[in-house]
């Protein structure tokens, strides 16, 4: 209960996201909110991990849960204005929900069989506090200069696992360190895209409520509704039972929980967080779109799509991606180039965005069954 209590932040910082991409929906703003995603992401999927090497029951572990929880708190206010005046809220925030969970997860290790778990955190601890400066002195510098910054200390934290946190004179980290518990990670993993889902949800009802109700925007509606209810099936239905199955009979759990879960779920909750972006627009505006929109409307499954489609690849250890994923991602894809050769509605995008979902989904269920 603790853990779902701390995720409540991230429903809000969700919420900032998909708002903040609505407001400045061209190629700067999906470059700048791309990078906040990120950063808000490696936030929480650390303390994912955190949790499921120490006892969230325990008093000193939820104490720094719910201290992590005012930190992300006001990570999620800046940011629509990370970008602007509340560059150094946003670093700060950062750097102490990153530094101060590994301290506090060091601190927390004792006795002999905590030895090789404390040089672990030693390592993350010199990476996280690399590119924890850099994220401080981003928020610091000039807003104009500020991107160049924030980049640099996402390539560190992207670099970082890849590299197993190798430190001069302490090594790199093994498999055996990572040894996780699998039923933990993707049931957590599973509650984020959930998380993600309701953004979309409350966006669909709220933007609808404030509309007036004609034959149009309610087939808007439940259109949206629709592309919400295909993403939650396609993973739910299949992609999360064959991830847990993969990492809880796995000889190297803490492989697949770096891979498929740490990695491959970015792409997943990032396009239903586009996707959200997108039905609003579809809703607002159903019969006229510009570039950016289209871009919203079609990437967001296209995002989604791509990323559930790496993590079935390799959480079912077969030779390729599904198929039917496969020939969705196509579709998806001279869809969008449609949209960019003969300008369509976002009703009508919507609409194809919807029946490639369908597909996808009803072709898997028929195979599988």
């Amino acid at each position: 209960m603790v853990e779902l209590f701390f995720d409540l932040v991230f429903v809000f910082a969700v919420t900032q996201l998909s708002h903040t991409l609505l407001k400045k929906l061209d190629a700067e703003g999906a470059l700048q909110v791309g990078l906040l995603f990120m950063a808000t992401w490696w936030v929480w999927i650390y303390t994912v991990w955190a949790t499921n090497w120490f006892d969230p029951e325990k008093k000193t572990v939820r104490a720094a849960l719910f201290a992590l929880l005012v930190a992300g708190l006001l990570m999620s206010v800046s940011i629509p204005r990370a970008f602007s005046d509340l560059g150094w809220l946003f670093g700060a925030s950062i750097m102490l929900q990153q530094s101060g969970r590994t301290l506090a997860m060091l601190a927390a290790c004792r006795g002999e069989d905590g030895i090789s778990l404390r040089r672990n955190f030693m390592r993350i601890n010199v990476w996280i506090g690399g590119s924890g400066l850099l994220w401080v002195a981003g928020g610091l510098s000039a807003p104009e200069s500020r991107i160049a910054w924030w980049l640099a200390a996402l390539a560190v934290d992207l670099a970082a696992p890849m590299l197993f946190y190798f430190v001069p004179g302490l090594g790199r980290s093994t498999l055996a360190d990572w040894n996780v518990d699998g039923s933990h990670m993707a049931e957590r993993c599973a509650l984020f895209v959930i998380i993600a889902l309701g953004e979309s949800l409350l966006v669909t009802g709220a933007t609808f409520a404030d509309l007036h109700f004609d034959t149009v925007t309610v087939f808007a509606f439940l259109l949206a509704v629709l592309g919400s209810i295909l993403m939650w099936w396609l993973y739910f239905d299949h992609g999360l039972e064959q991830g847990h199955h993969r990492i809880v009979h796995s000889q190297t759990p803490g492989r697949h929980a770096r891979n498929n879960y740490t990695y491959l779920h970015i792409p997943i909750v990032a396009g239903v967080i586009v996707g959200a972006v997108g039905d609003e627009l579809v809703l607002s505006h159903p019969y006229s779109g510009n570039p950016a929109a289209m871009a919203a409307i079609v990437g967001g499954p296209l995002i989604f799509l791509s990323g559930l489609a790496l993590f079935k690849w390799l959480a079912h250890t077969r030779a390729w991606p599904p198929l039917s994923h496969l020939i969705g991602i196509g579709l998806l894809l001279v869809l969008g180039a449609l949209a960019v050769v003969m300008p369509l509605s976002p009703l009508l995008a919507t609409i194809g965005c919807v029946l490639v979902l369908l597909f996808v989904a009803v072709w898997e269920s028929c195979v599988l069954r």
